[in-house]
């Protein structure tokens, strides 16, 4: 491994590290948040309902800005912006001024979050980018473990401002560090489509924020003209990306069989994560009475199997392909929302959980390594982009269900009925998968080099 490329992995992975910690971190600061602002619960959660929205809508046209300007660049002015906004939000006066600014920290982490894929695809040949993707992923396991108990002892200890303190250092220094060492080399002549990102940012920006609010307001006349403008958004997007000369999201890219099934599997995955582990918080604590700590305890061998299911998963792609991969992984996240689903004492919770983190990390690796191997270099950041779309929209259907069926007062067997079944149609879309790739040279040669990947055996 060169130097370029050992930097590049070690900033990869920091990235995504960073703002997969911010995410849970700040769940657990809120409730001090709010006593300290004297805010309402509805103005703390927009807090981080403004930064769903915001990276949601632009994660898309920030992986074309990569690819034209470089994923370096991109990479550094996303992570310098993160943390000079959690700077600004951990002196924020007000929930106004934090609200202000995790939307503006949400713009920065879209420009932030297709880069740390770019570069890895821009950086490794494709038959090398397993591991670098499952490191990627152990890191945001890691990350997603350690986020509820970094975060507690802060908020405990210091206070909620130090939870947006944490990653200042870090962004800075390898957002400096990537500013300095970025190429100046435009990768990709293509034009920009402004038109065609702003219909995409609109359409997910109203299906992010409706989602959202579905399971407060139910299934109103807002929410019916909200999911009407995204689908009367997502017509317009498509007709007028058919008719571009330069469309945002290229043709043979999202016209891929195993590029949209990999998005759809995702999609999939992280809602049947993200619902189930929404289910069974109150499960835990309401059904079974276990308070908070008891609770985390008997849900940690999901992020323990998460972090050792990604190295794992990079042998798996290169003996049994993507395809095997990704519908055994599927099948077996499947089953762990049915064990959880009829669990209730200690054995069955940790078997449960730990099916979950088995089966979501090795989805993760499998399913991000068909989307950033199958793209061309020139086109690395979209794919990014179209990735992070999916495990962001994927985590906000999942939970907006979930709440929706739970409000019905059928109790939590309906909800995880319904996320199982999700998990399983993830599983049938895995057969569209390709199989193992061939083994190829080096592929960083000129970036106008469009020819394809070497075909799937």
């Amino acid at each position: 491994m060169t130097r370029h490329q050992r930097l590049t992995l070690v900033s990869s992975v920091t990235g995504a590290a960073i703002v997969a910690l911010d995410g849970t971190v700040l769940t657990v600061a809120q409730p001090a948040l709010r006593r300290d602002l004297s805010a309402s619960f509805a103005a703390v959660q927009w807090a981080s309902t403004g930064y769903l929205v915001a990276v949601a809508a632009l994660l898309v046209f920030a992986g074309r800005l990569g690819d034209r300007y470089g994923h370096r660049r991109l990479f550094a002015a996303g992570m310098v912006g993160f943390g000079v906004t959690s700077a600004g939000i951990g002196l924020a006066p007000g929930v106004g001024w934090v609200i202000a600014l995790r939307v503006v920290q949400g713009v920065f982490g879209a420009l932030l979050q297709p880069a740390t894929l770019g570069m890895l695809r821009a950086a490794f040949p494709p038959d090398r980018l397993r591991g670098p993707i499952a490191l990627r992923t152990a890191a945001i396991g890691l990350a997603v473990a350690a986020g509820p108990v970094l975060g507690g002892a802060l908020v405990t200890e210091v206070g909620w401002r130090a939870v947006f303190f944490l990653n200042i250092v870090p962004a800075l220094l390898f957002g400096l560090l990537a500013l300095a060492m970025a190429d100046p080399r435009q990768v990709s002549p293509a034009r920009l489509d402004v038109p065609g990102a702003l219909l995409l940012a609109a359409g997910l920006a109203c299906l992010v924020h409706t989602l959202v609010a579905l399971p407060e307001s139910g299934w109103t006349t807002g929410s019916g003209l909200g999911l009407a403008a995204v689908a009367v958004t997502g017509a317009v997007f498509v007709r007028h990306e058919r008719r571009t000369s330069s469309p945002l999201v290229p043709p043979g890219l999202v016209g891929s069989a195993a590029v949209g099934s990999a998005l759809g599997i995702l999609v999939a995955a992280s809602a049947s994560l993200s619902g189930t582990l929404f289910v069974c918080t109150y499960v835990l604590q309401d059904t079974l009475g276990l308070d908070p700590l008891a609770g985390a305890l008997r849900s940690l061998p999901l992020a323990v199997l998460m972090v050792a299911a990604a190295p794992a998963s990079a042998v798996l792609l290169r003996r049994a392909g993507a395809r095997r991969t990704t519908t055994a992984a599927m099948a077996v996240l499947t089953l762990g929302v049915l064990v959880l689903s009829r669990a209730t004492g200690t054995p069955a919770l940790c078997t449960g959980f730990a099916l979950l983190g088995a089966g979501f990390g090795t989805v993760m690796v499998a399913a991000t390594h068909v989307v950033v191997r199958q793209a061309p270099v020139g086109s690395a950041g979209v794919a990014g982009g179209l990735q992070q779309t999916a495990m962001n929209v994927g985590p906000v259907l999942g939970v907006a269900g979930a709440a929706t069926l739970m409000g019905l007062r059928a109790g939590p067997h309906l909800p995880l009925a319904v996320l199982s079944a999700v998990a399983a149609a993830g599983a049938a879309a895995g057969l569209a998968l390709p199989g193992r790739f061939a083994t190829t040279t080096d592929d960083q040669r000129d970036p106008s080099d469009r020819s394809p990947v070497p075909a799937p055996r």
